[in-house]
C-alpha cells in the first residue's frame, strides 16, 4: 500500500485487504464530501436502528382487511421495538357525516376489546370531496408520460377513457393524500391500508400513480391489505 509520503508492507495478505479498504475508503469520503441531502437520505436509511422516544404511529384504516392493518402497529408498539411505548393514532373514515361521533365511539371500544391501546380515534368526515387544484395538477403532471390514446393502447399505460372511468377513484386518492399531509405529516410512521385495484380494469401506471400521491414527502409509511382473514382474537 503506497501513498506519495510512505510505504507500507503488510503481512498476511488479509491484513493488506483491509488496510487497503479502509485507506480508499478515507481518501474517498475525504475527497468527496456529502451534500445536505445525502446526510439526510443516510440518517433517514438508518432511523429504523434506533428507538424512538414519544413516537407517534399513525393507522389510517381505510377499508377492513381482517384487521392486520391495526395489528402491525401494535406490535410495533411492543418492546424491543425501534417504535416502543409509541403513542397510536387511529384514522377511519365515516360513512355518513351524521353518524360521525357514534361511529367514534364504535372504533374506540372495538379497539379496547382488541386489547390495542391507542390514544386518540378521528372519523374522517370528507373523503369525498374534490381535492384541491393543486394537488390535481401535481398528478396531472406526474401521469402525463404514462398516458395513451384509446386507439394506441400499450399494456400498462393510463387510457383517457380509463382515466375518466376511473375518476371518483383518483380524487378519492388525492383526497386520502391531502388528508395524510394535513393531519400525520410530524408522525413517525404512517400505517396505511392499501387500495387494490380490480384487475383488468386499473392500469398499473395509473395504480402506482396513486401509490406515489398518497405517500410522496411523508414519513415512513407502511402501505398493508390483509385478505380479510381475521387476524385479531375478538375477530375468533
Amino acid at each position: 500500500l503506497y501513498s506519495s509520503s510512505s510505504l507500507i508492507i503488510v503481512w498476511p495478505f488479509y491484513l493488506f485487504h483491509l488496510l487497503a479498504t479502509l485507506f480508499f475508503t478515507s481518501f474517498y469520503f475525504r475527497s468527496h464530501r456529502p451534500t445536505a441531502a445525502q446526510r439526510e437520505l443516510v440518517a433517514s436509511i438508518c432511523r429504523f436502528h434506533r428507538k424512538i422516544k414519544g413516537a407517534t404511529i399513525d393507522v389510517w384504516w381505510l377499508y377492513d382487511d381482517g384487521g392486520l392493518t391495526l395489528l402491525v402497529p401494535h406490535l410495533l408498539t411492543l418492546p424491543k421495538s425501534y417504535l416502543e411505548n409509541a403513542r397510536l393514532r387511529v384514522f377511519t373514515v365515516s360513512t355518513s357525516p351524521t353518524l360521525m361521533e357514534q361511529e367514534q365511539r364504535s372504533m374506540a371500544a372495538l379497539l379496547t376489546k382488541f386489547r390495542i391501546d391507542f390514544s386518540d380515534v378521528s372519523v374522517i368526515p370528507d373523503l369525498g370531496r374534490k381535492p384541491n387544484s393543486q394537488t390535481i395538477e401535481a398528478f396531472t403532471e406526474l401521469i402525463k408520460p404514462f398516458i395513451c390514446e384509446d386507439d394506441n393502447v400499450r399494456p400498462g399505460m393510463i387510457t383517457r377513457s380509463e382515466l375518466e372511468a376511473q375518476k371518483h377513484r383518483t380524487n378519492r386518492h388525492l383526497r386520502c393524500s391531502e388528508l395524510l399531509h394535513e393531519l400525520s405529516y410530524k408522525s413517525d410512521l404512517i400505517v396505511l391500508t392499501l387500495p387494490v385495484p380490480r384487475f383488468g380494469f386499473v392500469s398499473s401506471c395509473l395504480y402506482m400513480a396513486w401509490l406515489d400521491m398518497m405517500t410522496r414527502d411523508l414519513p415512513p409509511t407502511l402501505m398493508i391489505r390483509g385478505n380479510q382473514t381475521s387476524v385479531l382474537t375478538f375477530y375468533s
